[in-house]
């Protein structure tokens, strides 16, 4: 999808795609561009497919002129709802306090100040409205971005999303992961509703999303870690109503990794594209929800299985965010049944966004 056309001239990183499938059969994507993993100029483009993923177009900037004063990185997930329009959820990320650091405090897993906006389009991608800021109930609490407006039916719309320290480790929500409440199609955020917590504030669920399932239930889905212990646990998942207001309790799906991102095919099988601790590389499993239990059918190793190197994580997790090597994968069903995914990865020393296609039998 994208690799660095000049990489003896230039230091061009590429992280974090999203895909969605425009009205018209387009493919449509945002990337994050810039030095380093968490460099202060990374920013968000986007690139188009004609071809169903085949090939895509030069990588153009979201916001064209950056006039904004402070020091400020941004990254983007993009989704359509179900009326045509298409909705780019912007985390802006504003560094003008801690020069010289990255998102993260290793010592409070703390993060930098950070605002959600939103940008529309009623062309599928060809022009956009915005920035329109994200007014939610929880204040300056910084919130991860991990999955983009998500519509839940009757323009209700959650964002899935984590809460987290402040840089100086103070916070009032503690380590939980949330839903942001639209009921007007992602115009406004008055609430929110907590979808996974532990009740001892230990554990904290990074990289959450969410999908429909056939009969109409939401699933949740989160990576847990113990920020006591400093260890990964398995995968948890959670089972809401329709609109997204109530959960149960949530439950491990047997599964070791990190962004873990499910894709919920035609016939309710579950698709899960995520990055195993347990194993090396990138894998996709296939699982399905009996009742409440999620059962887990086969597994595939997609991209990095025969290198070790990458998958390996050991000490503080905020350490180990600026080691990594690939990830954070977005996972689309295509009209013809077929799944698409695209994630970024390390290869030849440059960040690049590749992709994956394949059909589920």
């Amino acid at each position: 999808m994208y690799r660095n056309p000049t990489p003896h001239l230039t230091s061009v990183h590429a992280y974090f795609p999203s895909v969605a499938v425009m009205p018209g059969g387009d493919l449509l994507a945002t990337i994050v561009l810039g030095e380093a993993f968490e460099a202060v100029n990374l920013r968000t483009h986007i690139t188009r497919s004609r071809d169903d993923g085949e090939t895509w177009t030069p990588a153009v900037p979201l916001i064209p002129v950056d006039t904004d004063s402070r020091t400020i990185s941004n990254a983007s997930r993009l989704s359509v709802l179900p009326g045509g329009e298409t909705v780019i959820l912007t985390a802006l990320f504003d560094r003008s306090d801690h020069p010289g650091c990255g998102l993260a405090n290793p010592d409070t897993y703390g993060f930098v100040k950070t605002d959600f906006v939103t940008f529309r389009s009623s062309d599928s991608g060809y022009s956009w409205n915005g920035p329109y800021p994200v007014d939610h109930p929880l204040g300056e609490t910084p919130l991860e971005l991990c999955a983009p407006v998500t519509p839940v039916g009757g323009g209700r719309c959650l964002i899935p999303t984590s809460t987290w320290n402040t840089w100086d480790g103070g916070g009032r929500y503690g380590f939980r992961m949330i839903a942001l409440i639209s009921r007007d199609n992602g115009v406004t955020w008055p609430n929110y509703v907590d979808v996974m917590a532990d009740s001892k504030g230990d554990c904290v669920f990074w990289e959450s999303k969410i999908a429909t399932l056939p009969d109409g239930r939401l699933l949740a889905t989160a990576w847990v870690h113990d920020r006591v212990q400093r260890h990964d646990l398995l995968n948890h998942y959670a089972l809401g109503d329709h609109n997204g207001h109530s959960w149960t309790e949530s439950m491990s799906t047997g599964l070791i990794g990190q962004t873990l991102t499910p894709c919920i095919l035609e016939d309710g099988r579950i698709v899960s594209v995520y990055r195993r601790t347990d194993k090396p590389g990138l894998w996709a499993n296939v699982s399905r929800i009996d009742g409440d239990r999620w059962l887990n059918d086969c597994a595939l190793p997609l991209w990095g299985y025969d290198d070790a190197v990458v998958t390996a994580v050991k000490g503080n997790a905020m350490v180990n965010f600026t080691r990594l090597r690939f990830g954070a994968p977005s996972v689309i069903t295509l009209p013809g049944g077929d799944v698409y995914v695209a994630f970024w990865c390390y290869e030849d020393c440059v960040s690049v966004i590749r992709w994956f296609r394949f059909t589920v039998k």
